[in-house]
């Protein structure tokens, strides 16, 4: 089933007075909303007791947990070490993510830096197939790790990147961030046919079954010449990409992904319009 839900706690979350994030699970559902993100961006910095009393608040209200790796994972880094550090922000974020009840890890792969793009690819690649490893060996591969489509043209994760990043094994479930794509491509995404042929590109060679509840990050995004600025709300009326269209793809294509608004400080308002929207055209 489709879910809609928002990436961390929104202005309004603590403008009603909440500080803890045990109570975002009851902020979600009094909003009908069915998921949310939580970031370890800055690093996995979260105790058992803290995990466990999460999934314990997210579960009473049924609301669906997932979490975001440290952003500094870059599996195309040159030195050895420095790609070790990789798979452990990773594998860390699956552990908290498990004992906190939920089973989707979001990732961003890797940046260019200095390398030549091609060069940097294959390096992530066998990275992943390293990660993948250690996946299976640390018992984690009921979890979906999801490497996100990347905003910036330095960043390794175009949505064509991904697919061959996701084709490494099942454990690999693509996150589609469609305002990272929209950024990136300077506006690419405007038409219900713009998101089937980039959906149906991934469907293609990933199948239904891996396609069919994929994860997907939305929010309007300012860019430029190099992509990705800054993420907006959907107040926006410049940059877009507008979710209507989406949400017409979605449903023609019989797509029931996992939703999470990115929007700045408006995640939820945002996420509940998305529901609207999607729910609108049954």
């Amino acid at each position: 089933m489709i879910k809609f839900g928002a990436s961390g706690n929104c202005d309004s979350f603590y403008a009603e007075g909440h500080s803890h994030t045990e109570e975002a699970a009851a902020f979600m559902k009094e909003r009908g909303l069915d998921c949310f993100e939580y970031s370890f961006g800055r690093g996995v910095r979260i105790t058992e007791a803290k995990a466990i009393s999460l999934a314990e608040a997210f579960e009473k209200e049924g609301v669906e947990i997932s979490v975001h790796a440290p952003y500094f994972v870059n599996l195309a880094n040159p030195d050895d070490e420095m790609a070790a550090k990789s798979y452990t922000y990773v594998l860390d974020s699956a552990k908290a993510l498990k004992l906190m009840g939920g089973k989707r890890c979001v990732f961003h792969p890797a940046s260019q830096g200095k390398e030549e793009r091609g060069r940097a690819v294959e390096r992530t690649l066998d990275r992943l197939k390293y990660l993948r490893d250690y996946i299976y060996l640390n018992d984690l591969q009921d979890c979906m790790f999801c490497p996100e489509t990347m905003g910036k043209t330095a960043q390794i994760g175009t949505p064509e990147e991904i697919v061959r990043f996701c084709e490494v094994d099942p454990v690999f479930t693509p996150c589609v961030d469609f305002g990272h794509v929209n950024a990136r491509g300077q506006g690419c995404l405007k038409t219900a046919e713009d998101y089937k042929n980039l959906l149906s590109d991934m469907l293609g060679r990933l199948g239904y079954e891996r396609m069919k509840h994929f994860h997907v990050h939305f929010s309007k995004i300012m860019y430029g010449a190099k992509g990705e600025i800054k993420h907006l709300t959907f107040a926006d009326e410049v940059y877009g990409p507008e979710f209507e269209p989406l949400a017409t793809a979605l449903h023609e294509l019989k797509l029931e992904p996992y939703i999470v608004s990115e929007s700045d400080g408006t995640q939820a308002e945002d996420a509940a319009e998305m529901k609207r929207i999607y729910l609108s055209k049954q």
